[in-house]
């Protein structure tokens, strides 16, 4: 069987039910526990192969997308990524524009699938300039599809729809709900997304986004300074996030999510420095409500793409950072999920998922 619609199909079960990982740790001598998404069991190895294929899906389904058209996209890494494997997979040639500053893995995997990469200096805008170069050639580009990651509510729903109701009966499964969810903010499209569906299971949940300390751009409304985690708090803050619906912004310093990177990949947990930074947030938000509280993030993507940055160097411990005091244990739990559980709202005794 071939086409669109069957290879959506088979790229849909390649795509989420990813396991919640609840990982024991001592933070200043106490136990805790708190849950992760392991988000690199995804087909490219990120979180944003939920929202590339939900969009791509869309873009086919509607028509805006025709058979073979070409696809381009501003992306700081995971998403190029992504619409690089899936658009390939689905037959559409796939130009990306990116900082040039990303990591060498970053723009070798993007090329591996296959697809151009177009690399932008700070003189020409930088994260900025590359949206701007991605319109100026679609406008060029007969058929060109743009999925317009910052703006497109297509990526909230991608998680509303995914990420936010696996989380909610993976917790059922083991008789809990969720108090609070925290993650970094890139395009905003996983927060807002979870956000979206567990403030309709429960508006007190606590839905709490994630910037870098050294450069917060969603406190201060534009770009400041600079950091080294990649995928976050990308110069603005994008159309999709709407603050006021969610709670208090958490900052983390890249040197303190580095040095929590670290400590994960020493307990076998090779994450990328964005998910350092979600961990401490998640310790952050549980310090907020209580150590027994019920806190999850996400792992968003493994630490591969990372191999060439500061994620391999010995990194300085500051005064006040957080990862010092924290000592993982393990990791107590996989909980897994298949999609007839996520419609049920729990994992079904004996399904097996």
């Amino acid at each position: 069987m071939t086409g669109i619609q069957p290879t959506l199909q088979t790229l849909s079960r390649l795509v989420g039910r990813t396991p919640l990982l609840a990982l024991d740790l001592k933070f200043r001598g106490e136990s805790r526990r708190l849950y992760a998404k392991a988000e690199n069991f995804n087909f490219t190895g990120s979180i944003k192969d939920r929202m590339a294929l939900h969009i791509l899906r869309q873009a086919h389904e509607s028509g805006i997308l025709k058979p073979g058209a070409p696809i381009a996209e501003a992306t700081s890494g995971n998403t190029g990524i992504s619409f690089s494997a899936l658009g390939r997979a689905l037959g559409h040639p796939v130009t990306i524009f990116m900082p040039d500053w990303m990591s060498q893995e970053r723009k070798d995997l993007i090329r591996s699938f296959g697809a151009e990469v177009r690399l932008v200096s700070h003189g020409e805008g930088g994260f900025l300039g590359s949206i701007r170069l991605s319109e100026a050639w679609a406008a060029e580009t007969p058929d060109a599809f743009l999925p317009c990651q910052f703006a497109n509510d297509a990526n909230v729903e991608a998680h509303a729809t995914t990420t936010g109701p696996e989380i909610w009966a993976q917790l059922a499964s083991v008789g809990l709900k969720p108090q609070a969810f925290v993650a970094g903010v890139g395009t905003g499209g996983t927060v807002m997304g979870v956000a979206r569906f567990l403030k309709g299971m429960d508006p007190g949940i606590r839905i709490h986004p994630v910037e870098p300390a050294n450069s917060p751009t969603l406190h201060t409304g534009h770009k400041v300074g600079k950091h080294r985690i990649q995928g976050i708090s990308d110069e603005f803050i994008p159309a999709i996030v709407k603050l006021e619906q969610l709670d208090e912004i958490l900052a983390v310093d890249d040197g303190d999510a580095i040095l929590m990177a670290q400590k994960l990949a020493d307990r076998g947990l090779g994450v990328g420095i964005s998910s350092g930074a979600n961990l401490l947030a998640a310790l952050q938000a549980q310090e907020l409500l209580g150590r027994d509280a019920v806190v999850v993030t996400v792992f968003s993507d493994s630490n591969k793409k990372y191999l060439s940055t500061d994620l391999m160097k010995e990194e300085p411990i500051k005064a006040g950072f957080l990862s010092p005091q924290v000592e993982l244990l393990g990791i107590g739990q996989a909980i897994r999920v298949c999609e007839v559980c996520v419609q049920a709202g729990a994992v079904t005794p004996g399904c097996g998922c």
